[in-house]
């Protein structure tokens, strides 16, 4: 097939090649509808407790660490033990146990005025 012949048959609208043309509005409305469902899941409304930033360390958790928190009440202090000791065979091992022994002397310290 010759140049000519090739862009005659593009050209041609009588050669169907198996290609469909929507009409500008056919495609706006699709891509209008596909516009939408994009948004619905980017803007889908969750809550703030049904994700977790900067890891998955909690999300095998019976009971998530902040809910355990925010129902019996603590502090700044005693939450920061139940975080650090909830994950710390997930994320940082060591680490996690010594800033649960940390925040447990600094609870000693400000709660009941003992050092170490």
């Amino acid at each position: 097939m010759s140049d000519k012949e090739s862009e005659e048959s593009w050209i041609n609208p009588e050669q169907d090649r198996g290609w469909s043309r929507e009409s500008h509005e056919q495609y706006m409305a699709r891509r209008s509808a596909e516009e939408s469902l994009i948004n619905k899941e980017r803007f889908k409304k969750t809550k703030p407790s049904d994700k977790q930033i900067g890891g998955n360390h909690y999300k095998d958790c019976a009971i998530q660490p902040v809910d355990y928190i925010v129902k019996n009440n603590l502090d700044f202090l005693e939450g920061n033990v139940v975080k650090y000791i909830t994950r710390h065979k997930t994320k940082n091992g060591i680490e996690d146990i010594r800033k649960v022994i940390h925040y447990a002397e600094l609870i000693l310290e400000k709660k009941y005025g003992k050092e170490k």
